[in-house]
């Protein structure tokens, strides 16, 4: 118990200090989880407006693989990009192994078809409610389905902020592609896990304490931005 409080009184002390190796970790976190939210966003949001629109032969199987791509273990996505990016990989030739760049790879595969997932769904509720009165005006279905994500700005930006939980509390693929180097790759979870098995609580558990703050934050203002829209958890139907 002493060890526990101890431990923890230090890492309260490291956050309020802003110690410089807990700063540029929590940094580089950031950087690279925004990175492949933005990344994520652009192929995601356009997969979901289209599929919410398009008809074609094999349509309902394309939306059951998107959906079964939700529960993607993050160890087959870091094995991937590995095995892409490795020196006998194809893209071996372009060194973004053990980078920043590799993680922000790994994260955004990871993000797309939450992203996608969500926007589909965002898109379909919006044809159900005001397609009609697109439609009339010309709109094209594609046309349509990105003109309602922007008229549904709380919704995607819910989603977007989701999918950046979602990245910012990787470990597996990250650690794969990304190799935990000190001061180049290493980011919060990543760290949390090594210092936990060298023992070192203290940085462990600051970093835990602001990943689970940010998290927590990400939370209150989903929820903030539900009431707002005044449409709890319609992303998630």
């Amino acid at each position: 118990m002493n060890t526990l409080t101890e431990s923890l009184a230090l890492a309260l002390e490291m956050i309020r200090s802003a110690d410089p190796a807990l700063g540029q970790i929590v940094a580089l976190s950031l950087r690279v989880s925004i990175s492949a939210c933005l990344i994520g966003a652009v192929f995601g949001l356009l997969l979901g407006a289209w599929l919410a629109v398009a008809r074609f032969p094999g349509h309902g199987l394309l939306v059951g693989l998107l959906n079964t791509l939700l529960a993607l273990p993050s160890v087959v996505v870091g094995l991937l990009v590995y095995l892409l990016l490795s020196r006998s990989g194809p893209l071996g030739s372009w060194g973004l192994l053990f980078t920043p760049a590799a993680m922000i790879v790994a994260q955004s595969i990871l993000v797309v078809p939450l992203i996608a997932a969500l926007a589909r769904r965002l898109v379909l509720d919006g044809l159900n409610d005001g397609g009609d009165q697109l439609h009339s005006l010309g709109a094209g279905p594609l046309t349509s389905a990105l003109l309602l994500l922007a008229h549904a700005r709380l919704g995607v930006l819910t989603v977007l902020l989701t999918a950046f939980g979602r990245a910012l509390a990787e470990v597996g693929a990250v650690m794969m592609v990304g190799g935990n180097i000190n001061g180049l790759t290493r980011v919060m979870t990543t760290a949390i896990a090594l210092e936990t098995s060298k023992g070192d609580l203290p940085l462990a558990l600051a970093l835990g304490i602001v990943l689970l703050t940010v998290v927590a934050a990400l939370n209150l203002l989903i929820g903030l931005l539900h009431r707002q829209s005044g449409t709890p958890g319609a992303v998630w139907a």
